[in-house]
């Protein structure tokens, strides 16, 4: 079993030390998948769908964007990063919204966490504009599609 590495000796949860690590380009890509309701998937209109709350991918693409840069507030022990790079797209696909947030930076530390957080708040934005209108929405999975830069590289969960 591999050491976790946020234990230190003593047995105390501590951040990783990441100063010895190469400065390198780490890229990190997370997928939500979300289901949504016939009521509201008749909603949806040039690539959106308008409530009274607003335009809800527009929203969501913000909050998880947001949610992207606080990743380090949310998660114990993630470094604060400088993110270069966060793109969220949201494309429906039959009766589903498919999620994709892809995060980069140049550092020492990988950027899957920011990516998941991302993925998640988006999906969780879309739950919360769509909740009038509709209870029966699901965010039915979020995963880690790919992570490159670093020591590993990770692609659909497997180390490559």
């Amino acid at each position: 079993m591999k050491d976790l590495n946020h234990i230190d000796e003593k047995n105390n949860p501590t951040m990783v030390d990441v100063s010895q690590k190469e400065t390198s380009t780490r890229m990190a890509h997370a997928r939500s998948i979300i289901a949504l309701p016939e009521v509201i998937w008749e909603r949806l209109k040039d690539n959106e769908i308008q409530t009274k709350k607003g335009p809800i991918f527009h929203t969501a693409i913000i909050a998880g964007t947001m949610a992207v840069k606080k990743t380090h507030e949310l998660i114990p022990f993630c470094h604060p990063l400088l993110i270069e790079s966060c793109k969220i797209d949201i494309t429906p696909v039959d009766k589903t919204l498919v999620i994709d947030c892809k995060v980069k930076i140049s550092g020492k530390t990988g950027v899957e966490m920011e990516a998941l957080t991302g993925a998640t708040i988006t999906g969780l934005t879309i739950y919360d504009m769509c909740k009038a209108l509709s209870h029966e929405v699901r965010i039915e999975s979020t995963h880690l599609v790919e992570k490159t830069g670093g020591e590993r590289i990770i692609r659909e969960g497997k180390y490559v």
